[in-house]
């Protein structure tokens, strides 16, 4: 179903309504997209949906979905900002607990259950700085801005506070006081 759903996504300038990915930001983000797929090739890898790109049209790339890499792959390790999602197996909420914090990372992660107490747990032992529950629209992705604070954790945090959050703005603030007699 995901290889599907995925089949479905269109590629191309985003400021047309039907297109979901637009291109890569730059170069070199679509050298960071080539040199994974060549190393998700190298470690035998199986890519069931993308992998490719096309340098004459520009920085557009595949969404691209993997399987089969061992989970201390650095595809699965590392923060690459490209479409590439890698599909883990696991044994149940324990081992999946446990692959999501052996990362040096922690910008977001989702959960899809439909037992409450699963969601808690999640919530309670998960380390990223943005977790979401059940969401339809992106298992990962998509912080309202003024209304969900978005920060990571880990080596995806600098400042501990969260953009959006009411912690965030004052770090960009200077404090001072001001006294003024008459007399």
């Amino acid at each position: 179903r995901l290889v599907a759903e995925t089949s479905k996504i269109k590629v191309g300038d985003p400021t047309h309504r039907d297109v979901y990915l637009g291109p890569l930001i730059n170069d070199a983000a679509v050298s960071t997209y080539e040199k994974a797929i060549s190393d998700i090739r190298r470690s035998k890898g199986k890519i069931l949906f993308g992998g490719k790109t096309d340098p004459k049209i520009g920085h557009f790339v595949d969404p691209t979905i993997v399987a089969g890499l061992p989970r201390n792959h650095r595809i699965n390790k590392e923060e690459l900002f490209v479409p590439i999602l890698s599909v883990i197996e696991v044994d149940g909420l324990d081992d999946a607990i446990d692959v999501a914090n052996d990362v040096d990372y922690g910008l977001t992660a989702g959960i899809f259950s439909r037992e409450p107490a699963e969601v808690r747990r999640f919530f309670s032992e998960v380390e990223a700085g943005v977790l979401y529950a059940n969401r339809a629209a992106g298992a990962t992705t998509g912080a309202v801005v003024g209304v969900q604070p978005f920060g990571g954790w880990k080596m995806s945090g600098t400042s501990g506070k969260s953009a959006g959050g009411h912690y965030y703005l004052p770090q960009f603030m200077r404090e001072q006081s001001q006294s003024e007699y008459a007399g």
